[in-house]
């Protein structure tokens, strides 16, 4: 039987989602707000279909794939490590004027979803503070 493990974490802001997407476009500048990453390398355009190379600290890197690509709406990425299939969605939610939500909703499914699950999101509410954080200093400037 496949596991199956959800959850989501989620930043209210109040960067415009044009900045927050500027951002998300950006793949090697993600390891300047994201500490979970070291080296990040993106093997074409910011749309469905493109693979890119993450390593986080002292692990080893990890080929992942963009699979759906919304501009200032989503984009969701998809690791696979055997018969395991991470899919990271990272949406932005208007709120109202000048408040923006920053969802990541992380669905696991396969064999020890439920241990590396938590482990892969565990530092999420530190990346989306930091990159609220990012987003909030470059709003109004673009």
């Amino acid at each position: 039987m496949s596991e199956l493990w959800r959850t989501e974490y989620a930043i209210e802001t109040s960067a415009t989602a044009e900045t927050i997407w500027s951002i998300f476009r950006d793949v090697p500048s993600w390891k300047s707000w994201n500490a979970g990453i070291e080296q990040i390398d993106i093997e074409g355009p910011f749309a469905a279909g493109t693979w890119f190379t993450m390593k986080p600290p002292g692990e080893d890197a990890l080929r992942s794939q963009l699979v759906d690509v919304r501009e200032n709406v989503c984009f969701v990425d998809e690791t696979r490590v055997g018969e395991l299939a991470i899919l990271v969605g990272h949406r932005i939610e208007p709120l109202g004027p000048a408040r923006t939500r920053i969802v990541y909703a992380v669905d696991a499914r396969g064999p020890q979803a439920a241990e590396i699950g938590p482990a892969v999101s565990a530092d999420f509410p530190d990346v989306l503070a930091s990159l609220s954080k990012l987003a909030e200093s470059r709003s109004g400037k673009e």
